[in-house]
């Protein structure tokens, strides 16, 4: 095995567990709270379940992941299968949209507290595996900040959307839920297409990180300063 290819699955495997939680809990997450305000949709289908293997989605969850990575993406992506919500089967419909959508981010940023809290143990396991698991450690901390942050990005169908189209007046929620049919085409054009013109015209252009970068390592030093990681 060349070394070029021994470093790169150490470094996938170092992402594999955090990328998997990350996203399969976060949907589970979804489904529980939707259960607790009254719709069990998700619960019926067995979607309320911190197993990953009922929310893994061949591709979202694996292959995109994996192929960014391999790559060396400057960034990763991924999805999970999104759990079913009837909004309209919701005991407060309004209300509970928000706690529903930001159950998420929620449960994401709780994972990132838990892996920073977590580090503390770190020296305490053989020498030999300190490394590769302070480094799932550390990559679980990035990868659900990212996930948390660019999820309440104020655009349907992403959680932040949602919430938004809850709390905000009817005159501003009406238009912006009206937009949930093309989020996520914009959201793929600021990750990929946007990027991709850019370099072709010469350009650094890349909307996502200008928009996350400053959030992510905001909460990510708070994390750590809250869990004496500072």
């Amino acid at each position: 095995m060349s070394p070029e290819l021994a470093a790169t699955l150490y470094t996938a495997s170092t992402w594999v567990l955090p990328v998997l939680l990350a996203i399969t809990l976060h949907e589970a997450i979804h489904g529980y709270v939707a259960h607790r305000c009254g719709d069990d949709t998700a619960y019926r289908l067995g979607r309320v379940s911190f197993n990953p293997l009922r929310h893994v989605d061949p591709v979202g969850t694996v292959l995109l992941p994996g192929l960014l990575l391999f790559l060396h993406a400057p960034f990763l992506f991924g999805y999970a299968k999104p759990v079913p919500v009837r909004f309209d089967a919701l005991r407060h419909p309004r209300r509970d949209m928000v706690l529903v959508a930001g159950a998420g981010p929620g449960m994401n940023i709780a994972l990132a507290v838990a892996a920073a809290l977590m580090a503390h143990g770190v020296g305490l396991l053989p020498p030999a595996a300190q490394g590769w698991v302070l480094q799932n450690l550390k990559n679980a901390i990035v990868i659900n900040v990212i996930l948390a942050v660019f999820n309440m990005i104020p655009l349907p169908p992403l959680d932040g959307g949602r919430v938004a189209v809850g709390i905000l007046p009817d005159f501003l929620a009406r238009p912006l839920a009206r937009l949930e049919p093309f989020g996520m085409l914009l959201i793929i054009g600021l990750l990929f297409l946007v990027p991709t013109i850019g370099v072709q015209l010469g350009w650094s252009v890349n909307p996502v990180a200008w928009l996350l970068g400053g959030p992510v390592d905001a909460v990510i030093e708070a994390i750590l300063r809250l869990t004496g990681n500072g």
